[in-house]
């Protein structure tokens, strides 16, 4: 990460996170030069793929749960892969600006829009971040108390884990370390193949993309906008960007970058389908949701799919939390660390980056906190983060927008116009639906239902 105004105190712990990553890119050139496109991919890959897992997130899983068991196989089947290819889109442009800058994404709006904008994107990051932190401690909770493991117990456990994820000291173990537990994510697909899901209706929601199912209403557009909440939100440009220039990222890796991410969409979009299929039997079975809590699903799945479907889920579900919890409090550090010109880097050690972990384990102990208060409204919070994370994604792609778009940065690696008709395209996109679902809260009588 580039470091401001850094002492002469901090000139050894400087040079020693340049030295580390310096030993990770001489490995990169070796496979570079030697034609070994495979090794060179493996030594690249990580950023994009922990992006969109680390997006497969305990609040997002349940966000698809709650879709299969509200809408059944149909219509949000083909939804969610095209909203993959939106977050794919979007992370591309990150990647580029990685390469382009070598300066992380907090760093890169304050010095291009000023401290105003600039900490209205770090409140617009905050905000997100701290509730769907919450939601990663709650979705935690809820896969462990399926086999009675205490609130408390996997409260401490998730601390545990992401101190132990970030205790390596250096990129690359990290990153290794964060792969290994995100790949996880795809035990949602076994359990979708023990639900038993009709192949020939599987098929045929994604030849026909079947209309949308009740007609428009304020709950279907809910799901709408959940469902993007689940797939594209601020912190993953914050996150995939730091990444990247922390990985040491160059104009050179950029194929290598695209690949990463892309991988990273196709797996998660598998993982995000399977869960919306385990849960369909509830909507084939007429199961009433209305006083049924989201943490409550791998119980209510049992009688339906079975004891290892529902327990498969489960343990998705705490996945999901941890490898999230991981990626989310990561993000948060990187933005604090370049906004306040402290070092920021997991090249560096505890004493040489005190704050920047501080911050990044104290997000997750708050999180942590919260989720065991008695009488904490956490079924509200946990329904409604993914809406929130799509209410404020416009103001973030409208950021990255304009930075992929800007020469003097950028270079050659500016944005053409069909990545600009995309993004736009986007953003008009997530800033109808925001709009529409403020219309139809203040006014519920527009529409039916």
């Amino acid at each position: 990460m580039a470091d401001h105004d850094v002492s002469k105190n901090d000139t050894n712990s400087f040079e020693s996170e340049d030295l580390t990553r310096a030993k990770d890119r001489v490995q990169v050139i070796l496979a570079r030069r030697g034609g070994r496109r495979l090794k060179l991919l493996w030594l690249l890959i990580g950023p994009g793929i922990l992006v969109m897992l680390g997006e497969n997130d305990a609040p997002s899983m349940l966000s698809y749960a709650q879709t299969g068991a509200s809408y059944g196989v149909g219509f949000f089947l083909p939804f969610i892969i095209l909203t993959f290819a939106m977050a794919y889109v979007v992370q591309e442009m990150t990647v580029r600006l990685a390469a382009a800058t070598h300066r992380g994404h907090a760093e890169l709006i304050f010095d291009r829009f000023g401290k105003f904008w600039g900490f209205f994107s770090m409140l617009d990051l905050v905000i997100g971040n701290v509730l769907t932190l919450v939601t990663e401690f709650i979705g935690i909770r809820a896969g462990l108390s399926y086999f009675g493991i205490s609130p408390f117990i996997s409260v401490i456990f998730s601390i545990l884990v992401v101190f132990l994820a970030v205790s390596s000291r250096r990129y690359w173990t990290w990153e290794r370390i964060a792969l290994l537990l995100a790949a996880f994510n795809l035990i949602f697909v076994p359990a979708a193949v023990f639900a038993h899901p009709s192949a020939s209706d599987v098929t045929h929601a994604f030849l026909t993309w079947r209309p949308l199912p009740g007609g428009f209403n304020i709950n279907l557009l809910v799901q709408l906008m959940a469902d993007v909440g689940a797939t594209v939100t601020p912190w993953m440009l914050f996150f995939q960007q730091s990444a990247a220039v922390d990985k040491g990222i160059t104009a050179k890796d950029i194929k290598q970058g695209r690949i990463d991410t892309a991988i990273g969409a196709i797996v998660a979009a598998a993982a995000a389908i399977a869960t919306v299929l385990v849960c369909a039997p509830l909507f084939l079975h007429h199961v009433d949701l209305a006083n049924i809590s989201q943490s409550q699903f791998a119980q209510v799945l049992q009688p339906y799919v079975g004891r290892i479907a529902s327990s498969l889920f489960a343990l998705g579900l705490t996945e999901a939390g941890l490898v999230a919890s991981i990626m989310i409090s990561t993000s948060s550090a990187y933005a604090f660390g370049e906004v306040s010109r402290v070092p920021s880097s997991l090249n560096r050690k505890f004493k040489e980056a005190p704050w920047f972990y501080a911050s990044l384990l104290g997000g997750a102990i708050l999180a942590g906190a919260v989720v065991l208060i008695p009488g904490a409204p956490l079924q509200a919070i946990s329904i409604t983060v993914n809406v929130i994370a799509t209410l404020l994604m416009p103001p973030a792609l409208l950021f990255l927008i304009i930075l992929v778009n800007d020469r003097d940065i950028m270079g050659q690696l500016v944005n053409r116009s069909l990545g600009n008709v995309f993004g736009w395209i986007i953003i008009v996109a997530i800033t109808l639906m925001g709009s529409s679902y403020g219309l139809l809260t203040v006014f519920p009588h527009l529409i039916g239902g």
